[in-house]
């Protein structure tokens, strides 16, 4: 994809000359350095950079507060009433999701819990739950809880897949093998889309339809694979997904998160809830009887009326990635992460290895950099350069190249720092 002539800061722009989305940069704000000149930023997979329409966004909300107090809920430019199904299409659309199966609401870890409260129900022998070793603590501490809620043992009943001896990332066919070895005493599949340490993105069409064919629900984490990877959940038959707003959504630290429920159970009311005011009928909300009536679909989970401020920030986000689409987005980022793939390896592997994997099909915009012999003032030295990237215990520096805002510059110049660091 590349050649020799590339790997050169002339080379880099060149590049950028050619990158039909390289005007989108300029609609984000990057941190600035000591003299006043913007980072190298690749931490996306952490929090996102703040785009410019997100300060227009939230004033609009702060005005209509300001001139209209509660009656913004109603009279306001965008209804606080009804703010949230304003992102219902856009959310929609980055998902491959119909308009009932997706809401915006509260954070990550809420809606895990909130969507395990309703899709691990053991019975039986059905008690365990499948999840990735590697998966992010919040996930694993939430799967625990709900084991112990039920009263099962998490040592006989949590299966955390690992790779194989002397490898980083798992092989989809050992999770079918074991998805399938384990059968009817599986309940549930959790996995994250995209591991958050070695940036593997995983089967998710294969690990659904594999865990169907058990009789096991099949959920997955987001955090790091929504606004990186097109999604096709519906298609995919996935029961459930929950997600971040803050990371590749860009909504801003603590932003809203998402909820994902298939079609399938729209009106599924007898599934197991936790329930609360603004998940019930919205006809019949503000009559304030005490009979839930859920909203069909995924709407029916929310439980508080949500905050405005962050929902104008992740609507703002998600006006830009409507703008590009996810297809075009999806091509530039295999680009750039293919760009920094072969700039890394040309520095050798004697202090550095790549682990997450080389086929672009099976990672998002995001390189994991195993630093050998854990080294980690390596890291120290590359932030000292002004370079945005971070580190996950024990050996990993972790860079996203965003198509948002990154460019083949950006891309270059992080080689090159690293290049004289080594």
């Amino acid at each position: 994809m590349f050649n020799n002539q590339d790997f050169s800061l002339e080379g880099a722009k060149k590049l950028d000359s050619k990158d039909t989305l390289a005007s989108f940069r300029k609609k984000f704000h990057f941190p600035k350095d000591k003299n006043g000149n913007p980072v190298l930023y690749f931490c996306g997979n952490s929090l996102g950079l703040q785009p410019k329409s997100i300060r227009d966004a939230v004033d609009i909300e702060l005005e209509d507060w300001e001139k209209l107090g509660v009656d913004g809920h109603f009279e306001g430019r965008n209804p606080w009433k009804k703010y949230h199904t304003l992102l219902t299409e856009p959310l929609a659309r980055i998902t491959g999701s119909k308009p009932i199966e997706v809401v915006a609401m509260n954070t990550l870890t809420n809606n895990l819990n909130s969507a395990l409260i309703s899709f691990y129900r053991p019975s039986g022998n059905r008690t365990k739950i499948m999840i990735e070793a590697k998966a992010f603590p919040s996930d694993i501490y939430s799967v625990k809880s709900h084991l112990r809620l039920n009263g099962i043992d998490t040592r006989d009943n949590l299966i955390m897949m690992e790779p194989r001896q002397g490898e980083s990332i798992l092989r989809t066919e050992d999770i079918l093998d074991r998805i399938e070895q384990e059968g009817d005493k599986l309940a549930t599949v959790l996995f994250g889309g995209v591991n958050y340490y070695t940036g593997e993105f995983f089967d998710i069409p294969k690990i659904t339809q594999k865990a169907h064919e058990v009789g096991a629900i099949a959920g997955f984490d987001l955090a790091h694979t929504i606004g990186n990877v097109p999604l096709h959940l519906h298609d995919w038959e996935v029961d459930f997904a929950v997600w971040c707003s803050y990371k590749y959504l860009n909504a801003g630290p603590g932003a809203t998160a998402g909820l994902f429920v298939h079609e399938k159970y729209a009106y599924d009311f007898d599934r197991p809830r936790l329930a609360g005011w603004w998940g019930h009928n919205a006809e019949k909300r503000f009559k304030m009887d005490d009979e839930f009536e859920p909203i069909p679909g995924a709407q029916g989970w929310q439980n508080s009326n949500p905050a405005i401020l962050p929902l104008a920030c992740l609507k703002a986000s998600l006006e830009i990635f409507d703008e590009i689409g996810m297809e075009q987005l999806r091509n530039k980022s295999k680009q750039l992460t293919a760009y920094m793939e072969s700039l890394l390896e040309t520095l050798g592997n004697e202090k550095i290895e790549i682990i997450t994997p080389s086929d672009p099909e099976r990672r998002g915009a995001q390189l994991s950099i195993r630093v050998k012999y854990a080294e980690k003032d390596l890291y120290d030295r590359i932030c000292a350069r002004d370079i945005i990237c971070d580190w996950r215990e024990p050996d990993v520096i972790r860079a996203a190249p965003v198509p948002l805002y990154n460019s083949f510059e950006d891309i270059y110049l992080f080689y090159h720092n690293l290049r004289e660091m080594l």
